[in-house]
C-alpha cells in the first residue's frame, strides 16, 4: 500500500483545512488509517485515527471537537477536516495505515505504511 497525503497550505489560525489520504495499488479495506503530526524540534504525535470497517474515528485530546476524521469509501480517501486552527497545530502531517485494528491506534509503531507528509502552517 503506498500512501499519498496532501491538502496542506499556510492559513490563518482560526481557519480551516482538508488533508487527503489516499492510496495507489490496492484501496482501503480491513485498514486502520491514522494521522499524525510532526513539529519542528518535537517526536511525532498521534492526531486521529480511523478503522475502516466501523467508521468511528479516534482523536487526540487537543484534536478533539476541532478536527474530524472521514472515511470516503467512493473516493478511497480519509480525510481531516482541521477547523479553528491554532499556531500550535503547525507541523507536518503524515497519514499512516495497517492491516486490521489495533487497540494501540494511537503508536505510530502499530503502522506499516506511511504516507511523504504534507506541511500545514498557521500563522497568528
Amino acid at each position: 500500500v503506498q500512501l499519498q497525503a496532501s491538502g496542506g497550505g499556510l492559513v490563518q489560525a482560526g481557519g480551516s483545512l482538508r488533508l487527503s489520504c489516499t492510496t495507489s495499488g490496492r484501496t482501503f479495506s480491513s485498514h486502520t488509517v491514522a494521522w499524525f503530526r510532526q513539529a519542528p524540534g518535537k517526536e511525532r504525535e498521534f492526531v486521529s485515527a480511523i478503522y475502516w470497517n466501523e467508521n468511528v474515528g479516534r482523536y487526540e485530546d487537543f484534536a478533539r471537537g476541532r478536527f474530524r476524521i472521514i472515511r470516503d469509501i467512493a473516493e478511497n480517501t480519509v480525510f481531516l477536516q482541521m477547523n479553528s486552527l491554532k499556531p500550535e497545530d503547525t507541523a507536518v502531517y503524515y497519514c499512516a495505515a495497517r492491516l486490521y485494528r489495533t487497540v494501540a491506534y494511537y503508536m505510530a509503531s502499530q503502522y506499516t505504511y506511511w504516507g511523504q507528509g504534507t506541511l500545514v502552517t498557521v500563522s497568528s
